[in-house]
């Protein structure tokens, strides 16, 4: 059974507890989400769900605001939440403890790249709710540190992205030591053949939840192509950033290199900026996260190990200095902004090199994104604004004022190279 996009109602006719209404009322939530609505009824009845739900539409929420209604204090580990990324094991490890305020209910996360005792304490301890990626969890699991016997509920979040990142094994082997009488959650934004199979097996008379159709972009993102040659990235990143609605801004590079050298350009400007990519240690990118989460910083610069899992409120825009290369990162990414409700802009640099893969990103789409050409930074020196686009223009797409540095894009050791002699 497939159930479609449902009107929103509150949070109080969906049977949640009164500890539960006093989080989610703590947190500021007005209203719950489509997917919070579908999915909370069917999951508190005991039925298992797969949600197919894009970024930014509420699908923590949706899944774990009900598990902590089916679970009890002091029983251990009860509930477990399979992730593809650290960041989103951390996140949605913070989204159940203000989930849980109020009641003794505990959760932790566990993932790799960090010491073993906080996690080996964890699981010893009895909490209530671990959310771990798979790896990491079935090392402890298999050191005997798991007790898997206790499990009521087992969530799958952004399935897609965990068989994508050859996860399917260790998710296998987790399965095999689950027990086959729980309650099964599987949360995908797409649903590719694999996923597909696997929610269908490792559900029983599941009840399927679709809030949009794959690859569908949240409401709320006001979408813009900036077209500008390669060297012109920087002046354009800058001279975006010169307007004050501009507050909260993470930006998406293709390479490592290249974030490390956009945050250099704009630390010289002036602008609060720092980076989050696989070459940092967990800790530091915990620590960069953190800041921008608190306002410290105005810019984040990433690779795409954020592009899912990364849950910051307000963020007001979000960058694709580097076109994706996959039509459903450009989903993911600009997923981080507008979430649950909220309004944002997503804006894409395009150059000449890069209308290809923007072409299949559009096609998969089922539309073409506006397009903004200025003369000092447009690849074609048309200085027209683009009117045949259907996508509607943003609140904040204005003309930029232009800032007259400029700093070439580097990807190449050579290329990197000659940065540094001019940084």
């Amino acid at each position: 059974m497939t159930e479609s996009m449902t009107t929103p109602t509150s949070f109080s006719d969906l049977g949640l507890s009164e500890a539960r209404l006093a989080a989610v009322e703590a947190l500021g939530w007005k209203e719950p989400t489509p997917i919070q609505v579908m999915a909370t009824r069917h999951l508190l009845d005991g039925a298992d769900v797969v949600g197919i739900a894009q970024t930014g539409t509420g699908k923590t929420g949706a899944f774990m605001l009900p598990s902590l209604e089916l679970i009890e204090s002091g029983k251990g580990l009860q509930v477990l939440v399979l992730c593809p990324t650290r960041e989103l094991a951390q996140q949605v490890s913070d989204d159940t403890n203000d989930f849980a305020k109020g009641t003794n209910l505990r959760s932790a996360s566990i993932y790799g790249g960090v010491a073993y005792g906080p996690q080996l304490e964890a699981l010893t301890s009895g909490v209530e709710v671990i959310t771990a990626t798979p790896g990491r969890f079935l090392d402890l699991m298999g050191r005997g540190k798991a007790q898997m016997n206790s499990i009521k509920v087992l969530v799958l979040d952004e399935a897609d992205r965990m068989l994508d990142m050859g996860f399917r094994p260790q998710i296998e082997s987790i399965l095999r030591e689950v027990p086959r009488n729980r309650q099964t959650m599987l949360f995908s934004a797409t649903m590719p053949n694999g996923v597909h199979d696997l929610a269908t097996r490792i559900t029983k008379d599941a009840v399927w939840l679709e809030v949009a159709p794959s690859g569908t972009t949240a409401e709320g993102i006001s979408e813009l192509v900036y077209s500008v040659k390669p060297e012109k990235k920087p002046d354009l990143l800058l001279s975006l950033l010169s307007g004050a609605e501009w507050e909260h801004v993470l930006v998406f590079t293709r390479t490592k290199a290249g974030a490390d050298a956009l945050k250099a350009r704009l630390d010289r400007q002036g602008v609060k900026t720092d980076v989050m990519h696989s070459n940092l240690h967990m800790k530091a990118r915990t620590k960069n996260l953190e800041r921008f989460a608190k306002g410290q910083l105005r810019v984040l610069v990433a690779t795409d190990i954020a592009q899912r899992g990364l849950d910051v409120e307000g963020i007001t825009h979000v960058v694709n200095y580097d076109v994706p290369l996959d039509p459903e990162d450009y989903v993911h990414r600009i997923g981080r902004t507008g979430r649950a409700g909220a309004e944002g802009t997503a804006v894409t640099f395009l150059t000449a090199g890069d209308l290809g893969a923007f072409k299949t990103i559009e096609h998969r789409l089922g539309r073409r994104i506006e397009r903004i050409h200025l003369a000092e930074f447009d690849y074609a020196g048309t200085p027209q604004a683009d009117s045949s686009s259907t996508s509607k223009r943003g609140r904040h797409s204005r003309s930029p004022r232009g800032m007259g540095s400029r700093l070439k894009e580097e990807l190449t050791p050579e290329e990197l190279a000659e940065l540094l002699k001019h940084s």
